[in-house]
């Protein structure tokens, strides 16, 4: 799977983008037919609470796209939600799959 990780206004750390790249390609163990994904973070109003933004965007065969985004405190807390919802979309899919 290709993991392409954008920092939209900043510049995420060596250890942010190692730590995605772990988390998104574990999604690999629940569906084999992963053909890329994109993870977008984002700072919003950086003053405030709960304003970091993870977008993780998965493309796979016979649809476009799994799409999640989630807000939070940390990058890595936003991360695994959206991880977590994008687990929850697969495992649908592959349930729909299978019953065909």
């Amino acid at each position: 799977m290709n993991i392409k990780i954008n920092d939209v206004h900043f510049t995420a750390d060596q250890k942010l983008v190692e730590y995605l790249n772990k988390k998104v390609s574990k999604l690999d163990t629940f569906f084999d037919g992963i053909i890329s994904a994109e993870v977008i973070l984002k700072v919003i109003k950086p003053e405030a609470a709960n304003n970091k933004e993870v977008e993780i965007k998965l493309s796979i065969p016979a649809k476009d796209y799994l799409f999640a985004k989630k807000q939070s405190d940390t990058f890595e807390e936003a991360a695994n939600l959206s991880i977590e919802a994008i687990r929850r979309q697969l495992k649908r899919y592959k349930e729909k799959i299978q019953e065909k």
